[in-house]
């Protein structure tokens, strides 16, 4: 891989069980700390704005929950800051780059399988200031003190958004020839939702892109085994997933993925910061969950491979 920069060394991480011991991969794309000081230098509020744009230690609980399960696992350590890997790769705000360098950061985004939106139809995303490289968030105004060179927005393209989301199609189709099937789980985090005095808060949403990313009979597994766990779960809203569900999810290949978001009140301390006391019920929570669901996702995927002939595998070299 190559440098990328606002990062400080690898801009993600790969951890493979040999042999995969469960057809499932978790990925945790917002959870890169791995800041630089030129990084932190340019961000009009250092720190205050790292933290709002990070899933705050979600790495670490998917750490612990793909070694306790066997599932393999991918984790960004570029911050979100960088670059966000749930963004199409044309999901840009153009108004950030001077004119003279966006023609190098075009070429990047058609080597990474994009379009050019016409600055005049940003999405809702770049609208909100959460494009590709996020431009500001709720509360805190622009949170960049200078433009950003269409030259290092290309390399952020080429070292960081290209290889990780290749590693994601490898990865899962590999899965898929060993097992029959396999199953994306993008693991997030989200501040606590607002709920009226007296209700209970939601714990966690499940986004499925509205049923068109994942198996109705495993989502139907999850909702179960959340529930069971004591948590409050929401479908599709507010979060629904997105470019690592849309890029990725093919269920009639047999290629499942949904989107988790936990609350982060529920992980973290009270300032929500570092890890806090309810940090080990959540990797309990979802270790249970990810061992559900492999079940079904391996039932599933045998299927598939008892009908396969006899000849298959010389047939498809």
């Amino acid at each position: 891989m190559s440098d990328v920069p606002g990062c400080a060394g690898a801009p993600f991480v790969l951890t493979l069980a040999d042999p995969a011991c469960v057809p499932v991969l978790i990925c945790a794309p917002h959870g890169g700390r791995a800041y630089t000081p030129d990084l932190m230098a340019a961000l009009r509020e250092g720190e205050k704005a790292a933290l709002r744009l990070e899933d705050r230690h979600i790495d670490r609980i998917a750490t612990r929950v793909a070694e306790a399960t066997g599932a393999n696992l991918l984790v960004a350590r570029a911050p979100r800051a960088v670059l966000d890997l749930n963004r199409a790769p044309d999901d840009i705000d153009w108004g950030m780059i001077p004119d003279s360098g966006r023609a190098e950061a075009r070429e990047a985004v058609f080597q990474a399988g994009g379009t050019v939106r016409a600055q005049s139809h940003p999405s809702q995303r770049v609208r909100a200031g959460l494009g590709l490289v996020p431009r500001r968030v709720p509360g805190m105004g622009e949170l960049w003190s200078r433009p950003l060179s269409g030259a290092e927005l290309a390399r952020r393209i080429a070292g960081l958004h290209a290889p990780y989301h290749a590693c994601i199609a490898d990865q899962l189709a590999a899965l898929r020839a060993r097992w029959g099937a396999a199953l994306l789980i993008d693991l997030h985090s989200m501040p606590p939702l607002p709920c009226n005095e007296g209700e209970t808060p939601v714990s966690c949403v499940l986004g499925d892109r509205f049923g068109a990313s994942c198996s109705t009979a495993l989502v139907a597994k999850a909702f179960g085994a959340l529930d069971e766990s004591g948590w409050l779960v929401a479908h599709n809203r507010p979060y629904a997933g997105g470019y690592v569900l849309d890029r990725h999810a093919a269920p009639r290949d047999g290629i499942h993925a949904m989107q988790l978001e936990i609350d982060r009140a529920a992980y973290l301390d009270s300032r929500l910061v570092d890890l806090g006391p309810g940090a080990d019920g959540v990797v309990e929570r979802l270790i249970r969950l990810v061992r559900n669901l492999a079940c079904d996702v391996a039932a599933m995927g045998s299927i598939t491979l008892d009908r396969r002939p006899s000849n298959w595998a010389e047939a498809a070299e």
